[in-house]
């Protein structure tokens, strides 16, 4: 080694120093990349993404092997910086080679690649791996020696090696992954992904017609009635009952009977022969198995029940899906009867609205974990039964009660939030 030239050792060092950051940099990038994108870029054919998926599979031989040509390259970068230090200072050289080549492999083969490998990961990561693949090949026996080593010592711990190497995501994990997904995802269908995994928190109650604003029709009305509400109404299928809801008989499509009706030739038994039986939810079920029933059973409505079989409310597919894709306008004048856009920006809003359908249209962020509408939250919030004119500030929205009637408030006003809300405090 005396008769090679400082230029040549030199030429050396730099390849080592190359060798260095490619194994320091090639690990992190393999140990930060996405998984699922990984998974899907395999799937596809990208020949880097399998070779990585496969090396990843087996996370503690490919760190055995990167940790052994790592700190291979570094005894040897040692072993040259102090040969060339002492050959051009002597003895002090070793000391000055010493303290340099601490600063240089910190920089050059530490820092520097790693921080390159942690934002970059794909295009490091993937060009390593058809490195390590056949690396791996020639290098197993001393790779499985060493891990057999280090594996015991773990055991000898109460560690296992392989646990937790392979976890699905949770659902709040998921959620926080969609939410990251910045433009990778188009903001519209973040929310919708985010509005699936809040089935499972939701239940039927929180998006049902009460009991008392279902829409039906009712065989002891007057006959002229009755064809009026089918040709006139909005919805496509109705309730049918016998003197109160409690006595349902099923339900009707008018599509199905609007041409007998207008041929004249229609009357109650008709209407009865064209039911289709009641389809009762229990109270409690959450809406992603609720949409899973929907689908199974081949409904579009359903009455939902309490534990006595008492009817609560109904609840429509179309108001599922409205949980998931949101509504079909994006106009709140457009999208509920409830609510009333005003000159000074605040709402008139129908008291019997769920806070829910309230929150989705106007952006609001009342609590859900309580009543289900504005006028439970109200009655809540002040204990007792209002009088119109009376303000009141909750979760930072001005809402003033302007109507009241039969012991509940009918229609209140909301303002903007506040920036700094003051203390909440009521104010007649």
């Amino acid at each position: 080694m005396n008769e090679l030239p400082l230029s040549v050792l030199a030429l050396v060092l730099v390849a080592l120093f190359f060798c260095s950051a490619f194994f320091s940099g090639s690990e992190t990038a393999l140990m930060s990349l996405n998984r699922y994108r990984m998974r899907h870029l395999a799937q596809a054919g990208h020949g880097g993404a399998r070779r990585a998926q496969r090396l990843l599979e087996q996370p503690d031989r490919l760190i055995g092997l990167i940790l052994l040509g790592n700190n291979f390259v570094n005894i040897l970068i040692t072993q040259v910086a102090t040969y060339m230090g002492y050959r051009v200072y002597g003895d002090a050289g070793v000391a000055i080679a010493t303290g340099l080549l601490t600063l240089t492999l910190l920089v050059f083969a530490e820092v520097a690649p790693k921080t390159l490998a942690a934002t970059h990961s794909d295009r490091v990561a993937y060009p390593a791996s058809y490195v390590y693949v056949p690396l791996m090949v020639v290098a197993y026996p001393l790779v499985w020696t060493v891990n057999m080593v280090a594996n015991g010592v773990l055991r000898a711990l109460g560690m296992r090696p392989r646990e937790g190497s392979h976890h699905a995501l949770s659902s709040e994990e998921l959620r926080v992954a969609v939410n990251e997904a910045g433009t990778l995802i188009p903001a519209r269908h973040q929310r919708m992904l985010v509005n699936l995994l809040d089935l499972e928190k939701a239940t039927v109650e929180d998006i049902m017609v009460p009991r008392n604003e279902i829409v039906g029709i009712d065989l002891e009305d007057d006959w002229d009635e009755i064809e009026a509400q089918i040709i006139h109404s909005q919805y496509t299928r109705l309730p049918v009952y016998q003197g109160s809801i409690d006595h349902i008989l099923g339900f009707i499509h008018l599509r199905r009977v609007l041409p007998l009706v207008h041929q004249g030739d229609f009357g109650r038994e008709q209407l009865r022969r064209h039911l289709r039986e009641p389809y009762f939810i229990p109270e409690g079920t959450n809406l992603n198995r609720q949409l899973l029933n929907f689908q199974r059973e081949r409904r579009r409505i359903g009455l939902v029940v309490d534990e006595y079989g008492d009817i609560q409310g109904l609840v429509t597919l179309e108001d599922l899906l409205e949980e998931v894709v949101g509504e079909f306008t994006t106009d709140p004048a457009d999208v509920s009867p409830e609510i009333t856009p005003q000159a000074d920006g605040s709402y008139l809003v129908d008291a019997s609205i769920q806070l829910r359908e309230l929150n989705r249209v106007l952006g609001t962020t009342f609590r859900l974990d309580g009543p289900r509408t504005l006028n439970g939250l109200l009655l809540e919030y002040l204990e007792t039964i209002p009088e119109a004119s009376t303000s009141v500030l909750i979760d930072g929205y001005p809402v003033e009660i302007v109507h009241v009637k039969s012991n509940a408030v009918k229609t209140a006003r909301i303002g903007p939030r506040l920036k700094r809300p003051p203390a909440e405090t009521d104010s007649a």
